[in-house]
């Protein structure tokens, strides 16, 4: 059923005051609704058949080619489309050059049991990563590399965060995405599906290369200052390192996630492996 523009102009007005508190995590854990700002994001959202609530939109910001399709295909499926003058689209947008539209979306559920089909499933384990950017980039790689799911740790950064949403370019969209508790909850799962676990960490003699990813694994990624815990990598079937030739200590979380995820595909693709 085809719906019709409504034009608001006042920021007491419940639609606004609604988005705004879905700015705060803790609203958006209560209500399980969060923000999608820009226009390839809010058409990643349209053609993966994602469940969007309302639009907001500024028609003097909103000046994108295909603008009125878009907001012609939101009225025809029955979304609620509601404009508001640029002063107050402004207010709500996070970014310093706002595109004109965001879109309030509700948070997907996953069934874990449902995630686990293949026999060479590969997964990828986050352990508090504290960085929005670290994390939407390690989904949107995660994404690219073909990942089935990615599981986060309760100590990580929002998934929600417009920051974190950003930095996934639409990935969010594209598989599943599942919070838990304790990593080591996590990994007794995936143990129990008999899944290879397979960690970052500097202190070991095996290096990311050396090991098979052809089989059922989940690579675990930890922290940006700390690493992984203890208890992970005892839990861990093998701990993997990156050689550090030059003078770096470390690298940042998602350049590590990224290589060692790319390894997989490598010996996905090629099958020359070592064997576990």
């Amino acid at each position: 059923m085809k719906s019709s523009i409504v034009y608001i102009t006042s920021e007491d007005n419940g639609v606004i005051k609604t988005t705004k508190q879905l700015e705060k995590r803790k609203y958006r854990q209560k209500t399980k609704k969060y923000i999608i700002e820009g226009i390839r994001i809010i058409k990643d959202a349209i053609e993966n058949k994602k469940s969007i609530e309302y639009i907001i939109f500024c028609e003097e910001l909103y000046k994108s080619k295909d603008a009125d399709e878009i907001l012609e295909i939101l009225l025809h499926k029955g979304i609620k489309v509601y404009q508001v003058p640029t002063p107050l689209f402004i207010k709500l947008s996070d970014t310093q050059t706002p595109q004109g539209i965001l879109g309030i979306l509700s948070m997907e559920e996953y069934e874990i049991e449902k995630i686990f089909k293949k026999s060479n499933g590969l997964f990828l384990v986050l352990d508090r990563i504290q960085d929005p950017g670290n994390l939407g980039t390690m989904i949107r790689t995660a994404d690219a590399a073909g990942v089935d799911a990615v599981f986060l740790s309760k100590g990580c950064v929002d998934l929600y965060n417009l920051k974190t949403i950003r930095s996934t370019m639409g990935s969010i969209f594209h598989m599943p995405i599942i919070h838990m508790e304790e990593t080591i909850n996590i990994l007794e799962i995936l143990k129990g599906q008999k899944i290879h676990i397979i960690t970052t960490s500097l202190d070991t003699s095996y290096y990311y290369d050396e090991i098979d990813y052809t089989k059922n694994v989940a690579i675990i990624i930890g922290n940006e200052g700390n690493g992984v815990e203890k208890e992970v990598i005892d839990c861990s079937d093998f701990v993997v390192k990156i050689p550090m030739i030059g003078c770096a200590e470390s690298l940042n979380a998602s350049v590590a996630s990224s290589i060692v995820m790319y390894e997989a595909v490598r010996q996905r693709r090629n099958q020359k492996i070592l064997k576990i």
